[in-house]
């Protein structure tokens, strides 16, 4: 089926998140929608009123986007059963009277299942982008044997029926499949950042020495071990800030970690817009990423990374063996385990290293890798690819 009235091809996105949110998924989906437009597609993207935080950016030229209310947790998050049901539940009457020829389901599974109903019910094809194996998230979480079991029926169920799913890396790829995907249908288009806002040329937001810590900060995160090693040298450097800005699970535990240990000395800045998270990277010693190991999301490669490898900022990052070998292969700052005294050494390093030139004079570099390795324009265009080729892969 086409648009009416134009003969482009009618895709429809499902997802809980979506610009103007800041978050990953967003971005993301923001950058398949315009690679879908750009493909000649016509785009509808299905999706809730953002949270009162979000910052004020335009949706997508050439996209139409159909918000929804429903409901959030106390840090404006649709995290949740009740939060999920909230956006599901109406989601499968919001598809199935409208014309399309192609969804895309965004997870997690509950909406991966709603959209594969509408497909069935609209004898249409869909494809699932699959960023996270829900799954494994559910388990770390320590969730209980039966809902872990439920949620992996539920996300082989998706998996089976989408024609095509969409992956992040290898790593994500060999978990779908371990859940019962099959592999001549999922496509790794990758993961990447906004290399248009996120660039060596921003403007440092501050003229102080800091390290800064953006996103989720959530219990699979676990971003204490930054407060705890900065706690470690704080003495030896009192013109050192840890800036904080995001939201997340464990924020308030942050702030009472923070204020137990350096009080004063950690500074938490909420959600603030791409443009100005850039800039506060651009200018930081550093930018930490962490991954705690052990967990279920070991494959994880945050795009905290490729943010602060785009403004040219080395990354700290610590946990997991695939980050740490991605910033270690790339030479993109410091990679170091998951121990609170690795990572204040390596707080050392990077502010002598900030301190001798070094980490301008490499500046150029790591913003080059980025420019040719995570482009979210090109990870967009590869997106939409794979999602039109669903068109021909009815599983």
């Amino acid at each position: 089926m086409t648009s009416a009235g134009t003969g482009r091809t009618a895709v429809v996105i499902a997802s809980r998140l979506f610009v103007p949110e800041v978050s990953a998924g967003a971005f993301r989906l923001g950058a398949l929608a315009r690679g879908l437009t750009d493909a000649a597609a016509s785009v509808t993207v299905v999706t809730t009123v953002p949270p009162q935080h979000a910052p004020a950016t335009p949706d997508p030229a050439g996209v139409s986007v159909s918000r929804w209310p429903v409901l959030r947790d106390s840090g404006g998050n649709v995290r949740g059963y009740l939060q999920y049901a909230s956006f599901d539940v109406p989601l499968l009457l919001r598809l199935i009277f409208r014309r399309w020829s192609l969804a895309v389901a965004e997870s997690p599974p509950t909406t991966g299942l709603v959209v594969a109903m509408a497909a069935a019910v609209r004898r249409r094809p869909f494809a699932y982008y699959a960023a996270d194996v829900w799954t494994d998230g559910v388990k770390s979480m320590g969730a209980s044997s039966a809902v872990v079991e439920v949620m992996r029926r539920m996300e082989r169920a998706v998996l089976r029926r989408a024609a095509v799913t969409l992956s992040i890396s290898d790593e994500v790829t060999d978990r779908l499949v371990a859940l019962g995907a099959d592999r001549e249908r999922v496509v790794v288009v990758g993961n990447g950042i906004d290399t248009d806002v996120f660039a060596p040329g921003v403007a440092p937001a501050a003229d102080e020495r800091y390290f800064v810590y953006t996103g989720t900060m959530s219990e699979w995160q676990r971003p204490e071990i930054f407060v705890r090693a900065f706690a470690a040298i704080a003495q030896e450097h009192p013109d050192v800030r840890l800036r904080f800005f995001g939201q997340g699970a464990v924020e308030r535990d942050l702030r009472s970690l923070a204020e137990q240990l350096v009080p004063g000395r950690v500074v938490f800045g909420g959600v603030v817009s791409p443009a100005e998270s850039a800039s506060w990277i651009r200018g930081a010693t550093a930018a930490l990423v962490s991954i705690a190991p052990g967990i279920g999301y070991d494959f994880a490669r945050p795009t905290k990374t490729y943010a602060a490898a785009a403004c040219g900022t080395p990354v700290l990052f610590t946990g997991a063996r695939s980050g740490r070998e991605l910033v270690a292969d790339a030479e993109l700052g410091e990679a170091v385990e998951f121990e609170t005294d690795a990572v204040a050494d390596a707080m050392r390093r990077l502010l002598d290293a900030e301190a001798s030139g070094e980490t301008e004079r490499r500046r150029p570099e790591r913003a080059a890798w980025a420019l040719a390795h995570v482009s979210l324009a090109a990870v967009g265009q590869r997106a939409a690819e794979a999602v039109l080729s669903a068109l021909s892969r009815r599983p």
